[in-house]
């Protein structure tokens, strides 16, 4: 019986120490964030606290990729669409968009908010691209300029050709500006390539009337301008809500824009800016879930501030500045995706022809 006794309670005794050597059942760790990649061009731009609202939702961290202008990033993305760089790519603009969707680069997708967005910026029946903003590339002139030398400032781009305006506009070179590229469109869309008086009877004329080409809008903005540089320039190609971020980055000391927009019927081009998931992506559902909440309202509300350009939802309230000072163009020239990228190079060769050789 004694025996009986200790064998038991040797066996409970080891039992018990078996029980508590044994690893502790693990309890789950929750998976860390995915990281969700953003190609974009150079000039996208968002506030930091949107970006937590998304990352926070999803679990996710947001990792941008800039990839130099619309241009530039596209061709990344076809270069490299075998690897996909990243999830999903901002900054395909209607000047690139056929190019972009023969690619085959973009995989369809209808968003959550798209009911929104106003149909004439729908360029993609299959939703490859989808819309999330658009401005107008217009020419701006210094009001004070104007007024000093009693003169009447340009309305039209036929204005801009009379004798009295000689040697008073710049432009962009279209070869390797976005803004020269949309204001070269606007007088195609606005003149016509056939007919009495063609772009580049206009050019012609323009080049007549000594116009000043620049590289790039910085500095023909900046550099050319009477009124933002020291150049001798009253009337640049620059974009229609330009004269309100003149009265929003003065912070107090301009209640009136310095400048006017030339809002005549073709003198504009509109430019919208689409995004789409790319081909490959291993984060799908992420992608969608990004493209919803970049069509939602807060995303779009801090569109304007960041881009100066205005949101694609409809719903999306603007910033008082924008109500003031951000003008739309009634008419702005139509020149459609597909001509485009038929015409694009051809219609470049053609204008430095005219006006630089």
């Amino acid at each position: 019986m004694k025996k009986q006794l200790c064998l038991l309670l040797a066996f409970v005794i080891l039992t018990g120490l078996a029980t508590a050597c044994r690893p502790a059942a693990a309890t789950p760790t929750p998976a860390g964030p995915r990281t969700l990649v953003l190609m974009s061009h150079d000039s996208f731009a968002v506030s930091e606290d949107v970006i937590a609202e998304f990352e926070e939702a999803h679990n996710a961290k947001v990792q941008f990729l800039p990839s130099g202008d619309a241009g530039a990033a596209l061709n990344q993305a076809i270069l490299s669409k075998e690897n996909p760089l990243a999830d999903v790519f901002f900054g395909v603009d209607n000047t690139f968009l056929s190019r972009a969707l023969q690619a085959g680069i973009f995989e369809p997708y209808k968003p959550r908010g798209l009911e929104n967005v106003p149909d004439e910026l729908k360029l993609d029946p299959e939703y490859r691209l989808v819309p999330v903003d658009y401005g107008d590339v217009c020419l701006n002139y210094d009001k004070s300029y104007f007024e000093e030398k009693g003169l009447t400032p340009p309305q039209t781009l036929e204005d801009l050709t009379r004798p009295e305006l000689k040697g008073l506009t710049v432009v962009e070179n279209p070869a390797t500006s976005s803004p020269g590229l949309c204001f070269l469109l606007a007088t195609v869309g606005h003149f016509g390539e056939s007919g009495d008086y063609t772009y580049l009877d206009f050019w012609r004329d323009m080049r007549a009337n000594d116009v000043l080409v620049t590289e790039g809008w910085e500095d023909a903005y900046w550099g050319q301008s009477t009124w933002a540089g020291e150049g001798n320039r009253p009337i640049v190609v620059s974009y229609a809500t330009s004269p309100a971020a003149e009265v929003y980055f003065s912070e107090g000391a301009l209640e009136e824009p310095p400048t006017g927009n030339v809002l005549g019927d073709g003198a504009c081009f509109r430019q919208i800016e689409f995004v789409g998931i790319l081909k490959g992506t291993k984060n799908r559902d992420l992608a969608e879930a990004f493209i919803d909440f970049m069509l939602s309202e807060h995303f779009q509300e801090d569109i304007p501030l960041q881009m100066w350009v205005f949101p694609a939802n409809e719903k999306a309230a603007l910033p008082q500045v924008f109500l003031d000072f951000a003008e739309i163009p009634e008419r702005p020239a139509v020149v459609s995706p597909e001509a485009i990228a038929k015409n694009r190079e051809a219609w470049i060769e053609a204008w430095t022809e005219v006006v630089l050789r």
